[in-house]
């Protein structure tokens, strides 16, 4: 199974003997997760890892969960700085400018060149690119499940 890491690198996830597969509607949410174990693994081409998993004997096996998030156990993750956050953390958090108006969910992030950008769904099922520049963001509350970001012109499409 080739997969895409959304981090620093396949240290970690090859480092694991049991990884799980989640649905790509919940991704890290998801209350099932299938589990699997981890035969060997290592790095492909354009920053793929290719997975082996117990039971995926063949592509057509992996096909099945094409899509679905590649997930380990947030204990095994290192421990990261203060005010740096795991992908996983952010993604279902609400998203608010500074003077409370709600924008939406972060639905995903995109990695970019420069600052990841935080893609964020407001009732209406618009998209707003929220980067993860720190004069941006200005609060991420994970107990209470919120961003606070700058209201500052242009970042947001208003109509």
């Amino acid at each position: 199974m080739r997969v895409r890491i959304l981090g620093d690198g396949p240290d970690n996830l090859l480092g694991q003997d049991e990884v799980a597969l989640a649905e790509p509607e919940r991704g890290a949410e998801d209350p099932a997760p299938r589990h699997f174990a981890l035969e060997g693994g290592g790095t492909g081409r354009r920053g793929e890892v290719r997975l082996k998993l117990e039971g995926l004997a063949c592509r057509d096996d992996a096909a099945a969960f094409e899509g679905w998030w590649v997930t380990v156990p947030a204990a095994a993750l290192p421990a990261l700085p203060e005010d740096e956050f795991y992908w996983y953390q952010l993604v279902g958090c609400e998203v608010a400018l500074e003077g409370g108006e709600a924008l939406g969910r972060v639905a995903e992030i995109w990695e970019t060149g420069a600052h990841d950008l935080l893609v964020v769904v407001d009732a209406r099922g618009r998209r707003h690119l929220i980067p993860t520049a720190r004069d941006i963001l200005q609060e991420i509350d994970l107990e209470e499940g919120r961003i606070t970001v700058a209201a500052l012109p242009g970042l947001v499409d208003q109509d």
